[in-house]
């Protein structure tokens, strides 16, 4: 068995490029799925957020106006109220070690591109796994917790990496569209990273030594089985 952090964001809003507050959160799919997953492998998940802040579920994850069937919403909802004490009293991220775990996992929903992008603790953890050798996955926004991470010499820590995150089409088409107060995917390309997107809306997973990365929330149970999978292998 291994120990798994997964940094979920709590943010539940997000400045919009127009000056406007989103409320926003963690997308339902991305922690209940991934997690389950994880779970059943038999890992053990710890899940901490910026500041030990309970996280906000995205009322839109669990709803049809964003994509998600009322039977899929409803099993999600379920697995995250058997999770609940969990997410009432999540690890505060600042006291988090990387030598205490074998992986970090970062689901999405928009909410990251509010904090843990720009989070120092996010960055140190980041930093420290990767120097350490240690399976770093995140997902759909999740990658935007990557942008934390820089050198002392102002480098970015995954440039050079081959890694996938929700698309700057996927963005346009059903996401924040203009009023995204950046592109992920653009934002990552100019720091150097490879983007490997695949087509909209349909899983991808793209594997880079121990960077793993999925696309969306249909990247979610697939993404954390590579995870599972290379954990496996160690």
């Amino acid at each position: 068995m291994s120990k798994i952090l997964m940094v979920v964001s709590g943010a539940d809003s997000l400045k919009l490029s127009d000056g406007t507050s989103h409320p926003t959160g963690f997308w339902a799919e991305e922690v209940a799925a991934s997690h389950e997953v994880l779970r059943a492998a038999g890992h053990e998940v710890d899940i901490a957020t910026p500041g030990g802040v309970r996280p906000t579920v995205d009322p839109i994850s669990l709803d049809e106006r964003g994509g998600v069937e009322k039977a899929d919403a409803e099993r999600f909802r379920a697995y995250l109220d058997a999770l609940d004490a969990e997410l009432a009293r999540p690890t505060d991220l600042s006291g988090v070690s990387a030598g205490d775990y074998d992986a970090v996992y970062i689901p999405g929903g928009h909410a990251p591109m509010a904090d843990l992008a720009v989070s120092t603790d996010a960055g140190r953890l980041l930093n420290d796994a990767d120097e350490r050798g240690m399976i770093v996955a995140a997902l759909c926004h999740g990658p935007a917790a990557l942008l934390s991470a820089v050198k002392e010499d102002g480098s970015f820590t995954f440039a050079g990496r081959e890694l996938t995150v929700f698309s700057d089409e996927e963005e346009r088409q059903g996401g924040l569209g203009d009023k995204s107060p950046y592109l992920v995917e653009s934002r990552l390309r100019e720091l150097g990273a490879l983007v490997r997107p695949g087509d909209a809306w349909a899983s991808r997973v793209v594997v880079d030594g121990t960077l793993i990365t999925g696309q969306n929330p249909q990247s979610s149970a697939d993404t954390a089985q590579r995870v599972v999978e290379a954990l496996a292998a160690r």
